[in-house]
């Protein structure tokens, strides 16, 4: 059975803003229905690094703010710390680049609350008995929340094509250990010129996995008890135990479904999902900077099935004309996605996503 998704275009006028817009997606798509009088509804965003300017405006998240308050809901706007070494990297500086670009509380009417913690390390084990994870580490602000609202830019992406709902919830839910469990296939590496041996890692080394020599005093991971959660990839202070980013592109996009899948096991009939098709640049927000869109602004769609709605953005985007000015000017090209990164077959998590019964491929487009 085909899922239904709302379109609204970027029309607006005197008598009808983009505002009021995103308010009649938010009702036609049926997301005023998951919220009840005292839920805590986390508002799932991307706060956008610091120097890029593609994330969503705040005064639309302070719109869909002020409904759900009417409709007696208690919401607040979260994202989990990220895994590489940038402005978001734990709570202190993540809200400082939250608020630097514009999400204060002035303007979006809700507190910041970082799901995963002051450094990641607040997280719970979601069972999900998949094919990658038999549980996720998903922020525990996420987990706990009663209803989740899911506001993503859609936007390309080096790894997954794209990233969408399915990567907003997905990656963008995990913990930081958990970002490191999405991103790598191999077990972490100690490098000795950078250990000062320290010993935080072997404190929060869930398996005892690593010791410290007594010769060297440098730290050392047994292969054979590491499980390769990450944590210790997080918690060093000299960055000596690497991260490996160099995964194959569809066993990374499976990871983060399951990790999509670990956010909403609680919110049955409790989450919508939200996306602006605006300013389509090559990069994802994580980037400092904001590459010029390759296709033109074309609307915001929302939906209560994650996968139909990223199947549908994908298509809007796949149907329209590039941009001169862009990456991709001059080519005459189709899929977009595919054009802007080769290696990275984005179609699987689409496929995954209705694999395991997270929603479907198919959808009627609603135009409001």
């Amino acid at each position: 059975m085909a899922a239904k998704v709302f379109f609204a275009d970027m029309r607006a006028s005197h008598k009808q803003n983009l505002l009021d817009k995103v308010e009649k997606l938010f009702e036609a798509a049926g997301i005023k229905d998951i919220i009840a009088a005292r839920d805590l509804v986390a508002f799932k965003v991307h706060f956008g690094e610091r120097g890029n300017t593609g994330y969503i405006r705040p005064q639309f998240i302070r719109r869909l703010v002020d409904r759900v308050k009417e409709l007696g809901g208690n919401p607040f706007l979260t994202d989990a710390n990220t895994l590489y070494v940038g402005s978001r990297a734990n709570a202190v500086d993540h809200l400082k680049t939250a608020v630097e670009n514009g999400f204060a509380y002035a303007v979006v009417n809700a507190p910041l609350i970082i799901a995963d913690g002051l450094t990641g390390k607040d997280y719970i084990n979601v069972p999900v008995n998949l094919k990658h994870f038999h549980e996720v580490k998903i922020g525990s602000a996420l987990v706990h929340a009663d209803a989740l609202i899911a506001v993503s830019h859609f936007k390309g992406h080096e790894l997954t094509g794209f990233g969408g709902t399915l990567k907003n919830i997905g990656m963008g839910s995990g913990s930081r250990s958990g970002k490191q469990m999405m991103h790598s296939d191999v077990l972490p590496r100690v490098k000795e010129e950078k250990c000062a041996g320290c010993a935080r890692c072997t404190r929060w080394c869930p398996g005892e996995a690593i010791s410290i020599s007594r010769e060297t005093r440098k730290a050392s991971i047994d292969e054979q008890k590491c499980i390769g959660c990450g944590e210790c990839t997080v918690t060093c202070p000299e960055q000596a135990i690497g991260i490996n980013w160099k995964t194959e592109p569809d066993v990374i996009q499976e990871k983060i479904v399951e990790f999509a899948a670990g956010v909403l096991q609680n919110k049955k009939g409790k989450a919508g999902f939200i996306n602006f098709v605006t300013n389509v640049s090559p990069e994802c927000d994580c980037a400092g900077w904001t590459d010029a869109p390759v296709v033109r602004d074309i609307g915001i769609l929302a939906s209560l099935d994650p996968v139909a709605l990223d199947q549908a953005c994908a298509d809007l985007v796949n149907q329209e004309k590039i941009l001169p000015g862009s990456r991709l000017e001059g080519q005459d090209v189709q899929d977009k996605f595919r054009a802007l990164w080769p290696q990275a077959t984005w179609e699987r998590q689409l496929a995954y996503g209705e694999e395991i019964g997270l929603g479907t491929r198919e959808y009627e487009l609603i135009k409001i």
